[in-house]
């Protein structure tokens, strides 16, 4: 057992820690439905409430790694139609965060992304250059993906269908996803440490640690999606967000 900053953590348990950190790395930097691994992983180890304030901060880091890439990338004309709703949804989802059972979210969650998934394939048929720009569309996706962050850090399959529905090319999907969750996370933190009091010094040195993997999970990340054609990337988005609405239901 290793002793790190008040935890006692197996070697195989600080393995995994360091292998979420490389997943969410990936993650952020494009390679879209590898950190659906992390949630359950960092779960399996300090449990539900306790890993998402163990999360964050990776969360946050890795943000950072993005958006310093893509940041020029960036649509804020959508950022600026998520930001608002977001917040609520973040302060719902603080709420809830204290008194819904976790699977039954997650149930719910995955039927509602799940529905969104069908829609967007049956607008892949369709006509491709019709793009639903609706504020109500952007305002419910943004509150959705507002709750779904701070409870189990879940918005990734939320914004993507978001995201691809505009039909964003795939640095200015990752560039526009990039800015959201840096400036969502940033907005959580407060609620983590005051209201849930999953993160305190203990708990953030412990994510601190994890840097070097989110840099070397960054790094692939970038370079991975650059050999990705945009068609073949907006599939591969789709069909890792279905996977993780699935894996929701485990």
């Amino acid at each position: 057992m290793l002793e790190l900053f008040g935890y006692s953590l197996s070697y195989t348990s600080v393995a995994l820690l360091f292998l979420v950190a490389f997943f969410i790395g990936m993650a952020k930097t494009g390679v879209h439905g590898i950190s659906m691994f992390a949630v359950p992983l960092l779960a399996l180890i300090f449990g539900g409430k306790a890993s998402s304030g163990v999360m964050l901060p990776m969360l946050i880091l890795a943000d950072l790694f993005a958006v310093k890439y893509y940041h020029r990338h960036a649509n804020w004309h959508y950022l600026i139609k998520l930001f608002p709703s977001a917040a609520l949804g973040v302060l719902i989802g603080t709420w809830l965060g204290n008194v819904i059972d976790d699977q039954v979210f997650r149930t719910v969650m995955s039927v509602i992304i799940f529905a969104s998934l069908a829609i967007m394939l049956w607008m892949e048929k369709g006509d491709k250059e019709s793009i639903p720009d609706y504020l109500w569309f952007a305002l419910l996706m943004g509150l959705l993906g507002g709750i779904t962050t701070m409870i189990g850090n879940l918005a990734g399959s939320v914004m993507a269908l978001y995201l691809l529905s505009m039909r964003l090319p795939k640095n200015e999907y990752i560039g526009t996803a990039a800015w959201f969750f840096l400036a969502i996370n940033v907005f959580k933190v407060p609620f983590h440490i005051f209201s849930w009091q999953s993160i305190d010094l203990n708990s953030f040195m412990l994510s601190f640690i994890s840097l070097p993997f989110i840099a070397i999970g960054a790094w692939s990340g970038i370079h991975i999606v650059k050999r990705i054609q945009e068609k073949h990337y907006r599939w591969l988005v789709i069909g890792m967000t279905g996977v993780a609405s699935i894996l929701m239901l485990i």
